[in-house]
Order: C-alpha cells, then sequence, then structure tokens
C-alpha cells in the first residue's frame, strides 16, 4: 500500500511538471521492437496510476500501438535536468476529435494527423531521467 502512495505521488510529480512544459515525449515500438518516438501536449492524472496522454498522434505511434501495447513517457525540463521516464503499457486508444473542413495553415504542408487521440496509459514505473548519471532505479 505504502508503495502505491509513493508512486502515486511521483506521478502527481510527472503530471506537474509536464503542464508547466507543455509537451511529453511518447515512445512506442513495433511488434518487432523498431522503435518510435512523438511528442504530445498533454498527460493528466485520470485515476489511481493511469494516466490520459492526448495528442494529433502520428500514424507511426498509432500502429505501433495496435500491435505492441507498451510505452514510454518522458517528461523533461533540460533546462533544469530534471524529468521523469513513465514506462506502462496501453490499455485504451480512444478517438477525440476530427479534423473538420479546410485548414490553410497546413495547406502544402505534409499531411497532418485527422484524428486528435487519447492514450489511458496504466503506469507501471517511474524512473528519474536526466542528463546527468542515474542509476534507472524507480522512484
Amino acid at each position: 500500500m505504502a508503495t502505491q502512495i509513493y508512486k502515486m505521488k511521483a506521478i502527481q510529480k510527472v503530471v506537474a511538471l509536464a503542464d508547466k512544459l507543455q509537451h511529453v515525449f511518447v515512445a512506442t515500438a513495433d511488434s518487432k521492437g523498431l522503435p518510435h518516438v512523438a511528442a504530445a501536449g498533454k498527460i493528466s492524472l485520470v485515476s489511481n496510476g493511469r494516466l490520459e496522454v492526448s495528442s494529433w498522434f502520428c500514424p507511426s505511434t498509432v500502429t505501433n500501438l495496435e500491435r505492441n501495447r507498451r510505452i514510454s513517457l518522458v517528461v523533461w525540463d533540460a533546462a533544469e535536468d530534471t524529468g521523469y521516464q513513465l514506462v506502462g503499457e496501453v490499455e485504451k486508444v480512444e478517438e477525440s476529435a476530427f479534423l473538420n473542413g479546410y485548414a490553410p495553415e497546413v495547406e502544402g504542408s505534409s499531411p497532418s494527423p485527422q484524428v486528435e487521440r487519447q492514450l489511458l496509459v496504466r503506469v507501471d514505473k517511474v524512473i528519474s531521467f536526466s542528463h546527468a548519471p542515474h542509476s534507472d532505479v524507480e522512484e
């Protein structure tokens, strides 16, 4: 029980840092282990040990999660060299918004994602993340 409370406090610190920074790195891998990193803007604490990650995820992230539900989220303040890596599993992928209509600002650029998604992530481990030497021991 004490371990769960400690983990929840660590997750709350991660969410607060992500809220301040307004970015989260999302790492997935396909069924063969080929990695892919994307960025999201927001994470929210949903329930005990579960986070919601929202973004217009690129197709590679979505395809990877269809085949391999394991995920790593990194929230890192480069200026302060402090951060966290959350390791867990995506329990649910939910479509929350659809691109609807003409968007002149994206015309002529590479195709943009058409669907905003929310990932429900069960956090298994919270690990410190920094440039400085660290041990990858769970928070």
